[in-house]
This record gives structure tokens, sequence and C-alpha cells, in this order.
């Protein structure tokens, strides 16, 4: 009968007036707050905390895989050292077969002296004027034409790539001429290594024409 009595009291409960509620009901109603507020100060703290844990565990594997980057270049240091020697060397032997500055003029005469050896007659032997710049190197061009037999063209050629100094031979043509001659011509370009005041100027010339407007 009382649980009857309290079910029929709970219907009768306004809850728009709850100052009017019997006591019980009013104690039950606020400890049920309470325990609401209780529990949703938990999960709030418990979600801050959950958060903060995350960006804790997030910050730990960044971490973890910097020290894990760092070790492997530790690792392989000493490997690229000499690997880093080894390009040095090689990029030495390389600038000691390009002629310095003085030493171009000298160069294009060797070719010159390589075709006369061979005796042939040269039709033309014209050095461009200007060079062609990048960085780290001038490039000379050298447009000719030489007549001879076969024989002595293909010997040409081969000193000619047999000089201490890199020299290519380019754009060939070849075309024959009476008595089994024959006529070739070629742009032979020769490299030289810029000095260091050349190649501050090149920087510096690049730099302004990479700026908008190129000032």
């Amino acid at each position: 009968m009382n649980m009857n009595k309290w079910i029929e009291e709970l219907k009768q409960l306004d809850p728009k007036n709850p100052g009017n509620w019997p006591w019980p009901f009013k104690a039950a109603a606020l400890l049920g707050l309470f325990a609401a507020i209780i529990v949703g100060g938990w999960f709030a703290v418990f979600s801050a905390q959950r958060e903060e844990l995350d960006r804790e565990e997030k910050k730990e594997t960044e971490l973890k895989n910097t020290f894990l980057e760092k070790k492997k270049l530790a690792v392989n240091l000493e490997a690229y050292q000499q690997q880093r020697a080894e390009i040095e060397q090689s990029f030495g032997a390389l600038l000691k077969q390009l002629p310095t500055k003085s030493e171009i003029e000298a160069l294009i005469i060797d070719i010159n002296q390589a075709g006369l050896g061979r005796g042939l007659q040269f039709e033309l032997f014209k050095p461009a004027p200007n060079e062609n710049f990048t960085e780290f190197y001038a490039e000379k061009p050298v447009d000719l034409k030489v007549t001879g037999n076969y024989h002595d063209l293909g010997a040409f050629a081969s000193d000619v790539s047999k000089l201490p100094r890199i020299v290519l031979l380019n754009d060939l043509k070849i075309d024959t001429l009476k008595d089994g001659m024959l006529s070739m011509e070629a742009k032979a370009k020769t490299y030289r290594y810029l000095d260091p005041e050349e190649i501050a100027a090149q920087r510096k010339t690049t730099k302004s024409a990479a700026k908008p407007g190129g000032k």
C-alpha cells in the first residue's frame, strides 16, 4: 500500500512548482541532481584528460620518428662522408680536364694543329667571339670545315678526343667530293671552368633574372 501511495503522490507532483513537493521527493530530486552534476563533471574532466593524453601520444610518436630518422642519419654518416669525398675527388679530376681562361686559346690552336698534322685542308676555322656561360663553366664553340680522305678525317676526330682537355665534335656533316675526298663540317666545343669572380658574377646574374621583372 505504501508503494501505491508513493506512486500516486509522485503522479500528483507539479514539475513547475517543486517547492510544494513533500520533503522526501525534494531530497530525492536534489540527490539525483547532485548525482547528475557529479557524473557530468567526471565525464567533462575525463574528456579533457583524454584529449590531453591523445596529444601527448601523438607528440611521443613524432619524437620517436624524429629520433629514428636522426639515428638512421648517424648510422649512415660515415658512408655519406665517404661518398661525398669520392664525388669531390671525381669532380676535381673533371675540373683538371677543363682549361683555364688563359689556356683556352692554346687549346684552340691544338685543335687546328691536330687537323694540319693529319694533312687536312681547313676551309673554315672560326672560334665564336663570345662564350656561352653556365653557373660553373663556359662553353667555347669553334665552327670548322675540313677536307681530306676518310682515314685522315677519322684520325683527326680521334686525335681531338685524345687531347688532354675536353673537346667535343658536334653537328657533324660529311659530304663526298671528287677523287674520293670528303668534306666534314663540325662544331667543336671546348669548355673551361669559371674563376671565382666569374662564378660570383654568374650567380648574381642568375638571381637577378629570377626576380620578377628581371630586376
